[in-house]
């Protein structure tokens, strides 16, 4: 079984198309939205699907992704963005690989929502760095087999970025598989801001990083866009 763990805030405006998509794939699977706090009709939407497990956490995408995690019942936990959309295969595929002692995490190829070539482009680069490194940033539905996660103590209790940084710790721990199918972000918070503007900014923090240098949860790239 594959345990989706989606953290959720403020996400009425998502949240039923992307239970919707993810309810409607095959697969032994049972999913869990770990809600932050929300302020508008995240929890109200959510509870109409009886099938979905709703548990509300401290604020922090860390915070609740670890909170659904330890509920997890699954071999595997996919660990998805309340605004990014499986393919039709993704979770059988995922469920291949639980007798596969070779394969211990992975995750999707990414693209945005709409046609803009910008955003296209954007992906085509994160999906190149991801070949290389094969460090998934979490928009790219990351999956990893529960004991393993558990291993790595879950997700750093950090404001901003604990998916790269537990990314690299995965990389240090086992070889992640990416599937080569494509995961679909709502691309409104790039489009909101501004795409090259998030673009540059995205390469400025992770260059700022790289090189040891900390970055404030204040910055305007990491503020709420709903």
């Amino acid at each position: 079984m594959i345990s989706i763990v989606i953290p959720a805030l403020n996400e009425e405006k998502v949240i039923a198309n992307t239970l919707k998509c993810l309810l409607s794939l095959a697969g032994d699977y049972e999913v869990i939205v770990v809600d932050g706090g929300s302020q508008d009709r995240t929890l109200e939407i959510v509870r109409l699907y009886e099938s979905v497990t709703l548990i509300v956490s401290d604020k922090g995408r860390a915070i609740q992704m670890n909170a659904g995690a330890a509920q997890a019942r699954g071999e595997f936990i996919l660990f998805l963005h309340a605004d990014t959309l499986l393919p039709k295969h993704a979770l059988t595929t995922i469920q291949s690989y639980e007798n596969n002692t070779d394969v211990n995490a992975g995750g999707f190829l990414h693209k945005f929502s709409g046609d803009d070539w910008r955003l296209r482009m954007i992906s085509a680069i994160d999906n190149y760095r991801c070949r290389r490194s094969l460090v998934f940033y979490g928009d790219q539905a990351l999956f990893v087999r529960s004991s393993l996660f558990n291993e790595l103590s879950g997700f750093p209790n950090q404001p901003i970025l604990e998916d790269w940084e537990f990314g690299r710790r995965l990389v240090k721990m086992t070889s992640p598989v990416m599937v080569k199918d494509y995961v679909i972000t709502d691309s409104r918070k790039f489009e909101n801001i501004g795409i090259w503007k998030s673009f540059f900014r995205i390469f400025y923090i992770l260059t700022k990083l790289k090189l040891g240098f900390s970055i404030s949860k204040q910055h305007p790239f990491f503020k709420e866009v709903r």
